[in-house]
């Protein structure tokens, strides 16, 4: 319908024309009946040849005939072509090869220096060195011989001098003792300090005593056990919309009046219960990352810090 301008609604939305509906009438096809490659069942399809196994036939390659390579050209002998590779390298020589005048010298025995170049070296020579004219040393130091004796119960046998004689009292530790039992003695005030109770040891000498007498031993009373197994009288009878099926009677209604039975009283100050007051809350903390950045940057430079400083 044309709007209140003049305009139909195609014209405002922007198109030449309402698209075309091409489906309408169509029969209705199942997604699962469908062929997933309509094309393949209609008109003519490409019909190969099956594969062909590789051999020695024209039939397994694409090429009706064998192409060669090299076909039409000359005979190469390669010992030729080696000769003239050969020719051209010597004429690159200035002058003829070096030859040695003659071969290498064998050594005719062990210690020989036959066949080397520097010859005979004199530090492995095996003469002797001129020595210096030996001079014998001194006589040794004479003395008297030594003292007889061991040292023990003969005097005048050591290198030092005798030991003088000093006396000493035979029994000065018993006596120094003695004198400090005694002081000890003098300075204490009384005799020592002597419990009235029987000594007894920190636990029981037997830990499983027991001062009271023990009750009799019960004697187990065995169960007589029935001789038959246990038939009931007559089978459960099912609930049929009553007790029917109940080991009781339907039990009689009683009458409850519509009052309350617990009454809250009013509780005094000494009476109530006591709830203990709220833990400490947690607060919300600041990483250590910005607070190093506070600190290092503040009002007083922040207008002259930079990036790289950071």
């Amino acid at each position: 319908m044309p709007a209140e301008g003049g305009k139909t609604d195609m014209e405002r939305i922007g198109l030449f024309s309402e698209m075309e509906y091409v489906t309408v009438g169509d029969k209705y096809v199942s997604s699962y009946n469908r062929a997933f490659n309509e094309a393949a069942t209609k008109n003519r399809q490409m019909l190969p040849g099956g594969s062909k196994a590789l051999s020695a036939l024209q039939a397994g390659y694409f090429d009706p005939q064998f192409s060669r390579i090299f076909e039409g050209e000359g005979y190469i002998n390669m010992n030729q072509v080696r000769r003239r590779a050969m020719m051209e390298e010597a004429k690159k020589n200035i002058t003829r090869a070096f030859i040695p005048s003659s071969g290498g010298k064998k050594p005719c025995g062990l210690g020989s220096y036959y066949g080397t170049i520097g010859g005979p070296i004199p530090f492995f020579s095996a003469q002797a060195k001129p020595k210096d004219k030996y001079e014998p040393p001194g006589k040794n130091l004479y003395t008297n011989p030594g003292k007889k004796g061991t040292g023990y119960g003969y005097a005048n046998v050591t290198i030092g001098k005798q030991l003088s004689h000093s006396a000493d009292f035979y029994d000065e530790a018993k006596v120094n003792y003695k004198k400090h039992i005694e002081d000890h003695h003098r300075l204490m005030k009384g005799a020592p300090f002597k419990l009235n109770l029987y000594p007894k040891d920190y636990f029981d000498v037997n830990p499983y005593l027991f001062e009271k007498t023990l009750p009799p031993i019960k004697k187990e009373v065995k169960k007589e056990l029935l001789s038959g197994s246990f038939k009931p009288s007559s089978p459960g009878k099912k609930p049929g919309g009553m007790k029917a099926g109940t080991f009781d009677p339907y039990p009689s209604h009683s009458v409850e009046p519509a009052e309350v039975k617990f009454r809250k009283e009013p509780v005094g100050k000494s009476e109530k219960i006591f709830h203990p007051p709220n833990g400490p809350k947690s607060r919300p903390v600041e990483s250590i990352v910005a607070l190093n950045v506070k600190r290092t940057l503040n009002t007083s430079n922040y207008k002259t810090a930079s990036v790289q400083s950071y």
